[in-house]
């Protein structure tokens, strides 16, 4: 299972300013995405009616949006949804009204596109395919519904509200845990490796307008936990570096750790990213978002743990006494004869 045989001598630390400018920048991207489009937040957290459909051949999302509209939906969502012949229709909480349930705007959906090829739906038919009337004959319809998903507004606020707390909770138990564990700086510079990779996670979805469900908060909500462990598993060899390696600099001490524990940090992101890829590729329209989140939380998180966990802690004045055990006054009495 090595991956590197030989001891690696990479210096990292010394490109700790290449690594500043780099993650200064997709930070100042992402936040400014965030603050500029926002997110494209899907149904789980604004409320609405999703309805998926499936054409016999491929069609236009200009014929599905220009149907739609004829039929008074302006304000509805198509996209494509893993092939040309299936189509998303996402309908904002507005046509969510207390008096139309999801089972009639879904059907006032489907009436709109069916109108173009002058199909009536059979409501009776027990057949797996929905059946139309055309010119007097039945026949399988041109348009399929796959699957209508309905989110009341009330319900997506506080889904909204509930996912950004668990965030801070999230990090409010990170840092309490590394305090006690490691040392104040440690702490601070876990969060600022965290507050990055989620950052940019984060910003990317914001960026390239994907959208933003429950599945890629649990997503992102995976990413911290992912980068704490690798971070955690570096700041564990640099304590231990500090008390053994007495006569190194700081910069020094912290390279070594870095590429004490790099071979276990390849094998892990690897693994990762080899089930997060087939998830992306075979996993389905479905899960894209999370795959997607996930494979972009891997990568920006085995980076910070090497160019940004510690570097920060270095930038906060680090020092070996820090991390020598104290010795209580004393302790070693009983020792002497």
């Amino acid at each position: 299972m090595e991956i590197l045989k030989k001891q690696t001598r990479f210096d990292f630390l010394g490109k700790r300013k290449i690594a500043l400018v780099i993650s200064s920048v997709l930070m100042l991207v992402s936040i400014a995405s965030l603050f500029t489009k926002g997110l494209n937040l899907g149904i789980d957290f604004t409320g609405g009616t999703l309805v998926e459909v499936g054409y016999q051949n491929a069609v236009q999302i200009e014929s599905v949006r220009a149907a739609l509209q004829d039929n008074g939906f302006d304000d509805a969502v198509v996209q494509h949804f893993g092939t040309p012949r299936d189509v998303m229709v996402r309908l904002p909480g507005t046509f969510s009204r207390e008096s139309v349930n999801a089972a009639e705007i879904s059907s006032s959906v489907m009436e709109a596109l069916r109108l173009p090829f002058g199909e009536l739906l059979v409501e009776s038919s027990n057949s797996a395919q929905q059946q139309c009337v055309l010119n007097e004959t039945t026949v399988d319809c041109q348009v399929q519904m796959r699957r209508v998903e309905f989110v009341g507004p009330q319900v997506g606020d506080e889904l909204a509200n509930e996912g950004g707390l668990a965030m801070l909770y999230a990090l409010l138990g990170i840092l309490i845990y590394v305090t006690f564990r490691f040392e104040w700086r440690f702490a601070v510079g876990s969060v600022i490796a965290l507050v990055h990779d989620v950052a940019i996670t984060v910003g990317t979805f914001s960026l390239f307008q994907l959208d933003f469900s429950l599945p890629v908060l649990a997503a992102v909500l995976a990413v911290i936990g992912y980068s704490l462990n690798d971070t955690i598993v570096v700041y564990d060899r640099i304590r231990e570096n500090f008390r053994k390696m007495r006569k190194s600099d700081i910069v020094e001490t912290m390279n070594v750790a870095i590429n004490q524990t790099l071979p276990r940090t390849i094998l892990t992101s690897l693994t990762t990213l080899l089930v997060v890829v087939t998830l992306l590729l075979l996993g389905g329209e479905v899960i894209r978002g999370f795959s997607l989140a996930l494979f972009i939380g891997v990568i920006i998180g085995t980076y910070s743990s090497i160019f940004v966990a510690s570097p920060a802690v270095m930038m906060l004045g680090i020092s070996r006494e820090d991390m020598m055990p104290v010795q209580k006054e004393g302790e070693n009495i009983d020792a002497q004869p």
